[in-house]
């Protein structure tokens, strides 16, 4: 990581295990520019969370890299990732932002203190949409000093975890660096239109299913294990597929077939459930958090939020 470029990497000397740093040499401040290059993954999303320029970021952490003889973090194939030691610096450097923050709060007469600062959640597309859009949007009304970022994609999470403090995922994702709790479950089940079932009949038997055009995700893009088609339904293969939840409802709702749809999705628009005591999937929401990100306070607000909301609704979920 050299000034004029964002993606090399400093290169402090190399030290032995037991060296000792001196504390007259550090500078504090150098500090959340690491805790901005750790919750963001990049240093282009440091430099625009903090207001500067990502050759102010590279230079300020190769400048912490030089104080204390280690390197801090290493280019990851998804981005920027701590170090073992980058993470345990991190750690302390979130009480020292913490103190700073209720000093803002202290400073502008705040009777309770606000959260501050940029948190990134990842969800699936619906899920994210319909359950934890109104969690997040809680969460800000209270604290209009924090601002978050939330990227909707039904994806497998990445080993060595980058680019985001929060995510929700479908399954139970495998990995030292996340910290992870199943947060609900959700039903899927057989959904179409009446004007389908009246063009090309019901099917009353899963093997009358074959019979039909289904539309699901595109398998061959699916890196979600969970949601493998052939695992729950053997043998049948999607005539129209999207990498997108809606779109498989709007084609299940124009008649393109019959969907296998999220529940909380289906009950929302004029479908018919089918063979529904044949074909009931479950699967597992898991709330996973960087294990550097899980004392910062806006993420444990939004993960408190987004309990609050699965408890709430779950007739919606897993409907009765």
């Amino acid at each position: 990581m050299h000034p004029h470029s964002p993606d090399q990497s400093p290169a402090p000397e190399p030290v032995g295990p037991h060296r000792s740093v001196d504390p007259r040499k550090l500078r504090a401040d150098d500090l959340r520019y690491l805790l901005a290059v750790a919750r963001t993954g990049r240093l282009v999303a440091a430099a625009d969370a903090l207001g500067v320029d990502h050759t102010t970021v590279s230079r300020r952490i190769a400048a912490l890299e030089k104080s204390v003889g280690l390197r801090l973090i290493e280019r990851g194939t998804e981005g920027w990732t701590l170090t073992d030691i980058g993470r345990a610096v991190s750690e302390d450097a979130r009480a020292i932002e913490e103190a700073l923050n209720r000093v803002v709060d202290t400073v502008a007469g705040q009777d309770s203190p606000s959260l501050h600062g940029t948190v990134r959640v990842t969800a699936p597309d619906g899920f994210g949409t319909v359950f934890a859009t109104p969690a997040l949007v809680r969460v800000r009304r209270r604290h209009p000093q924090l601002q978050v970022e939330l990227i909707t994609a039904t994806r497998q999470l990445a080993l060595r975890p980058s680019g985001f403090d929060l995510a929700l995922v479908i399954g139970v994702p495998s990995s030292s660096r996340l910290v992870t709790e199943r947060l609900t479950d959700y039903a899927l089940g057989l959904y179409a239109s009446d004007d389908y079932l009246t063009r090309h009949g019901r099917p009353e038997t899963v093997a009358e299913l074959r019979e039909h055009a289904l539309i699901f995700y595109i398998e061959s893009m699916l890196q979600v294990g969970d949601l493998d088609i052939e695992r729950h339904l053997p043998g049948v293969t999607p005539a129209f597929s999207s990498t997108n939840v809606f779109a498989q409802l709007e084609a299940t709702q124009q008649g393109a077939g019959i969907g296998v749809l999220p529940a909380f999705l289906a009950q929302r628009a004029p479908l018919r459930r089918l063979l529904a005591d044949e074909i009931d999937i479950r699967l597992p929401i898991t709330l996973a958090v960087r294990r550097e990100a899980v004392t910062h306070p806006a993420v444990r607000a939004l993960s408190s939020a987004l309990r609050q909301e699965v408890a709430e609704r779950s007739a919606e979920l897993i409907p009765g």
